[in-house]
């Protein structure tokens, strides 16, 4: 059995991140749904910039569409995009239908440029899920202070969502709880809630990547030789560390009696679903993320890269609540060092929305030459 598909076995869900129209036309997902136990896409606009500024995937459906008449770049990528994620949401209805919606979801995220805009928010979500028109189709909305309303009233209107750009435990609990209130919501209504989902995407190597940085700059000042290896020996901890504490958090959400009661019409839980997991840094192992995550009612949504190491040499194993007193204790060090983790979450966060509003201008342009060389 493919070591992807053991994860099954301990309560995790495989979900792609990635996406492009060969992947979907050529056999390629149908063959991880079936060999691997693929049980989802997600997608973000640096990867449909690659996908439609890379090679001639797309040229003639642009071609199509310069004769069709359009000419606006983002409307061409929305058509395209849309057109991508219905043949994927296709592509996985079976796996949605025999998981009872828990799984099968394809992700769309609504524009970067939105974040800080919740009303704007709100309306692209619900235009573009009436546009893509799949029920496991997922939106997905990051976790800003603007946000968070915006997916309480998507929930509440019966739109799947996708809660990305989450890196702090506590805007991960705000998350959870817009989830909650807005099944409570259609509750209230006399509206099902067993037909609506969400993930909560929490974001993992990331947050290695800035604390190392800060510890390597710390260390190189250190005054002494002691000061200076003791802050190396914290690199690489962090990330794992904090997603730790966020499923502990889970466990607290999901036990509680608001939680219970939704649970009893039938609700979906809000899984924890770590992205972010392909291994930035080359010192560490390339299944790090994924190896040391793995545990119940969670996703692990890996790159193409990621899933072909865990294939080869992953370890299936229920990893999630293993020393968490250890998890504790580098919290503690990191903290006692001088990392303060709310900064870190917050710039973090500005950072993950400041990166896909780049992707997404850098989209928009590659759409727009390859509509001219079109």
């Amino acid at each position: 059995m493919s070591r992807l598909k053991e994860l099954e076995r301990f309560g995790q869900s495989v979900w792609l991140d990635f996406i492009r129209r060969g992947l979907l036309t050529g056999g390629g997902l149908r063959k991880l749904v079936e060999a691997d136990g693929l049980k989802g896409v997600t997608s973000n606009p640096a990867i449909f910039e690659k996908a439609i500024g890379a090679g001639d995937e797309y040229r003639a459906l642009l071609v199509a569409a310069v004769r069709a008449g359009q000419d606006d770049p983002e409307q061409i990528y929305e058509k395209l995009a849309i057109e991508d994620i219905q043949a994927a949401a296709d592509l996985m209805a079976d796996v949605f239908e025999a998981t009872s919606g828990r799984d099968g979801f394809v992700s769309l995220e609504v524009s970067p440029r939105l974040a800080h805009d919740t009303e704007r928010t709100v309306a692209e979500a619900q235009r573009l899920w009436a546009a893509v028109s799949r029920p496991n189709l997922m939106v997905k909305v990051p976790a800003t202070p603007a946000g968070i309303p915006a997916i309480e009233r998507l929930i509440a209107d019966g739109v799947n969502v996708n809660v990305t750009l989450l890196f702090s435990v506590d805007v991960y609990a705000q998350a959870a709880d817009a989830y909650i209130k807005g099944l409570e919501h259609r509750l209230t209504a006399g509206k099902p809630i067993r037909t609506v989902a969400s993930v909560a995407s929490f974001f993992v190597s990331r947050i290695d990547t800035e604390i190392d940085a800060r510890l390597e700059t710390m260390a190189a000042a250190a005054s002494t030789e002691l000061e200076r290896d003791h802050l190396l020996t914290l690199r690489g901890k962090a990330a794992i560390a904090n997603a730790k504490t966020a499923y502990q958090r889970f466990g607290q959400v999901t036990g509680g009696e608001r939680w219970r009661s939704l649970a009893s019409h039938g609700a979906h839980v809000q899984r924890l679903l770590w992205g972010s997991t392909g291994t930035k840094n080359p010192a560490y192992a390339d299944t790090l993320y994924v190896d040391t995550l793995i545990g119940r009612d969670t996703v692990n949504t890996m790159p193409p890269a990621t899933m072909d190491a865990f294939r080869d040499h992953g370890n299936p194993a229920a990893t999630l609540e293993h020393d968490l007193e250890g998890a504790r204790a580098a919290m503690n060090l990191l903290a006692d060092a001088g990392i303060s983790l709310d900064a870190v979450t917050a710039k973090l966060l500005d950072d993950g929305v400041k990166l896909f509003d780049d992707a997404y201008t850098r989209l928009l342009d590659a759409v727009g030459k390859a509509k001219k060389a079109a």
